[in-house]
């Protein structure tokens, strides 16, 4: 993990300018020597669809307009999940070649659970080892948890509360997570073609929680929890500051992003 940081919090925005503004950090962070921390929200419900998930034949633009969702492929790996009532984060960092990814995901990791631990959430993560490997073409994101995921006690079985998905690429890294506020994963089915079963529910800090935090307060939550942990780290020059998204990134880089994860081409490559 970098010692320098840049924290962000951005509008409710488009599955598409969202994933644009991922893109283009993930881009900007292999010239950078600082990480980027980003918080941030949707527009609309939408469902996104990770970078390789088979998705046709299991969705089509018909049956998600019917549901009322909209929807887009990320640039991270992952599988299908809705994102309505939560906290999304990306991070966006340098990384060296010599580094595994799986350390910077189980930093990265680290950070969401000591701010869950603030928020009084019993979570925990589970352990690398003995835990199946999860393929793209599975179930949902949220059906069960993978290797490295935090997860809580939730109706008597170990559930997934956030859910992660990675991309790395030519020294950069990109991480995305989704913090649930409320359950709203069930109408993932009424997406599908030919209506799949309803997969069980999932936790979400309403489950864990008598009283439910606000988003401001989970993104602050996070904010502290990441300088908490820069603060620890046997570096130099250590900072975590809060800046406004338009100073990290290039309108040029966001609009040919934009493009991409706006075509249909991208979104139904699978």
């Amino acid at each position: 993990m970098p010692a320098q940081w840049r924290m962000v919090r951005s509008a409710p925005a488009t599955g598409a300018r969202n994933m644009a503004v991922d893109a283009t950090l993930l881009e900007a962070a292999r010239r950078r020597a600082f990480g980027v921390w980003r918080t941030y929200a949707w527009a609309t419900p939408t469902v996104s669809f990770g970078r390789h998930e088979a998705v046709r034949g299991r969705f089509d633009a018909d049956t998600l307009a019917r549901a009322g969702l909209d929807a887009v492929r990320r640039p991270t790996g992952g599988r299908a999940l809705l994102h309505a009532a939560e906290v999304t984060y990306s991070v966006a960092l340098p990384v060296a070649d010599n580094i595994p990814w799986r350390s910077v995901y189980q930093a990265v990791n680290a950070v969401v659970l000591e701010a869950l631990h603030s928020l009084d959430v019993n979570a925990s993560l589970v352990p690398e080892e003995g835990a199946p490997l999860l393929r793209p073409e599975g179930p949902v994101c949220f059906d069960q948890p993978a290797p490295g995921e935090i997860v809580v006690l939730h109706a008597g079985v170990r559930a997934k509360l956030v859910g992660s998905a990675v991309w790395r690429d030519r020294g950069a890294y990109l991480q995305h997570g989704s913090i649930l506020l409320q359950d709203e994963q069930g109408r993932l089915s009424e997406a599908t073609i030919g209506h799949v079963t309803t997969p069980p529910p999932a936790a979400s800090l309403a489950t864990c929680l008598a009283v439910t935090p606000s988003w401001d307060a989970v993104a602050t939550a996070l904010e502290q929890a990441l300088a908490a942990s820069v603060a620890r780290a046997p570096a130099l020059a250590e900072e975590c500051i809060a800046v406004p998204e338009d100073d990290l990134l290039d309108p040029d880089a966001i609009a040919q992003h934009d493009a991409r994860f706006c075509d249909p081409r991208w979104l139904w490559r699978r």
